[in-house]
């Protein structure tokens, strides 16, 4: 449930390359237009959240006044400082010296806020030149109409993460009741007892795994992994693996109710059976969904892949 990832973000970048630019190109004209005042900066920090910075360079490089600063965080730090700052070696400038149109650079670093970014420059009369740093991440998220969930984030991966706790203390409750069922075997040893009565523990030992497994899948896909909702083979893979967990689940159930049925209890043949039935009913119910998945997945790439040939 993490944020585009670096390489996401970049893919999407290229993907959407055309309608970034030119929104970009509409923010730099009504900066130039006069959108300078406090008002009118809080009015884009609203309209556009993924504006970091905003400042001039005459025609040498050298930076015009003080970074005017989009984000409150970083505010302090960058909001009093650049006037004077030679930027006559950064490749945008260079760039833009010799066209007459608005400039973008390839997604980087931005040695100011740690963040991928990328920054747009246009040429006023030939004698200064506006640039536009915006958070890349974010300005993806805006484009793709993602913002509202990307700030719900946070407390989705809040509630996820009780959720793998109380999963994880679960998992701590059934250990205890192996260790003290064990316990118990070891120290009580009786010739006459049922046979049976170790089966008791595996199945714990079972239940335990399965939770964990699920607590672990959890935690992975939802809070500690950057997933793209937007990629079929995300949730393709989400899918695959609480399946999968699910399938381990009862297939070593299965097992231990076939024993039980070998051992001489008759009654459990036919569970047993249903429930090996049942896991291989998922196996191939899986099969068929990953097939397909992947195939519509390839021809949606080749539709995209065709659509940008034709541009």
């Amino acid at each position: 449930m993490a944020r585009m990832s670096y390489i996401s973000s970049v893919e999407r970048y290229h993907e959407y390359e055309h309608v970034i630019h030119s929104l970009l190109e509409s923010i730099l004209m009504s900066i130039e237009d006069g959108l300078t005042k406090e008002r009118d900066t809080r009015y884009l920090i609203k309209q556009y959240p993924f504006l970091e910075l905003q400042y001039c360079l005459n025609a040498e490089g050298l930076q015009q006044g003080n970074n005017v600063c989009f984000k409150r965080a970083y505010s302090k730090k960058l909001g009093e400082s650049g006037n004077q700052q030679d930027l006559s070696e950064r490749p945008y400038f260079l760039n833009a010296k010799t066209s007459d149109r608005v400039c973008f650079t390839d997604p980087y670093i931005s040695i100011a806020t740690n963040h991928l970014c990328i920054s747009a420059i246009k040429p006023i009369n030939n004698q200064h030149y506006l640039v536009v740093d915006v958070s890349l991440t974010q300005l993806i998220e805006f484009v793709m109409g993602d913002t509202a969930r990307a700030n719900m984030s946070p407390y989705f991966k809040a509630g996820y993460g009780i959720i793998v706790a109380c999963l994880f203390c679960l998992v701590l409750f059934l250990l205890n009741i192996v260790f003290n069922d064990i316990y118990a075997l070891l120290t009580h040893v009786d010739t006459s007892s049922d046979p049976l009565e170790p089966f008791s523990i595996i199945i714990y030992i079972t239940l335990a795994l399965a939770v964990f497994d699920l607590g672990k899948t959890i935690l992975e896909e939802e809070i500690l992994m950057h997933k793209d909702i937007f990629r079929h083979s995300s949730t393709r893979r989400t899918i695959t693996r609480f399946i999968s967990t699910v399938l381990i689940a009862i297939s070593i159930e299965a097992l231990l109710t076939m024993f039980k049925a070998a051992l001489g209890q008759s009654e459990y043949l036919m569970p047993a059976i249903a429930m090996m039935l049942a896991v291989v009913g998922l196996l191939i119910a899986l099969a068929i969904y990953v097939y397909l998945g992947a195939k519509a997945e390839t021809l949606l790439m080749r539709a995209r892949l065709k659509q940008k040939s034709s541009k």
